[in-house]
């Protein structure tokens, strides 16, 4: 199918209520495991975060390093250097992603794992390398199970999600939101918009003329 007949079904992205607890049994979960000296739910606290807050594909995250991650800027970024058809965009992220970065690697120096720049970011407690794009993948199916969410819902699911909030909250500003998850065609970009109509139809409603 060409990528110009691409249509967001309803049931293929995550509504606002389901991201909200989605995030907040992840939260809940890390702290539980905290509790025990856990690792793994601490871990996927962070991945859950990240993805509503970056939209960023399961190929991307599991290719993150350390040194792909920038928070002593005015604006705090993230580096993919190598997203769909191998292209290198940058991924600016809001201040309270920046402190759970922060919070994140604390915790990945107080368990063992280098922070230093060639090291992954989320690293597999198997081979110590990149964990796999299938893990990301089973690390988000376990939160958006425990949170009661449908099993349709992949990773994906939540970067439709963040493409819509992001859309919305950037006054339907389509060449951003085209940046941020580094499409190539902004009739892609388009699609989320498409979506989104009956948020455009009520504000038209409320004009006076």
């Amino acid at each position: 199918m060409k990528q110009d007949n691409w249509i967001l079904e309803p049931g293929k992205y995550l509504n606002k209520e389901e991201a909200e607890k989605l995030l907040d049994i992840a939260k809940t979960r890390a702290k539980l495991a905290e509790a025990k000296n856990g690792k793994i739910a601490i871990r996927d606290y962070f991945l859950i975060h990240l993805v509503l807050a970056t939209g960023l594909r399961v190929m991307e995250i599991a290719a993150l390093n350390c040194g792909d991650i920038f928070l002593d800027q005015q604006t705090s970024y993230l580096i993919v250097r190598k997203g769909k058809g191998g292209k290198r965009r940058i991924v600016f992220f809001n201040e309270t992603l920046r402190e759970h970065f922060k919070d994140y690697f604390k915790w990945k120096q107080s368990v063992g794992q280098s922070i230093e720049p060639d090291q992954p970011l989320f690293m597999s407690s198997h081979s110590g390398k990149h964990m796999a794009r299938r893990s990301i993948q089973k690390a988000f199916k376990r939160c958006a199970s425990d949170a009661g969410l449908p099993e349709r819902y992949s990773i994906h699911a939540a970067r439709h999600f963040y493409a819509c909030v992001l859309l919305k909250a950037s006054n339907w500003n389509l060449r951003l939101v085209q940046r941020q998850l580094g499409h190539s065609r902004l009739t892609t970009t388009q699609v989320y918009a498409d979506v989104m109509m009956p948020d455009v139809k009520n504000a038209l409603e409320k004009l006076c003329f």
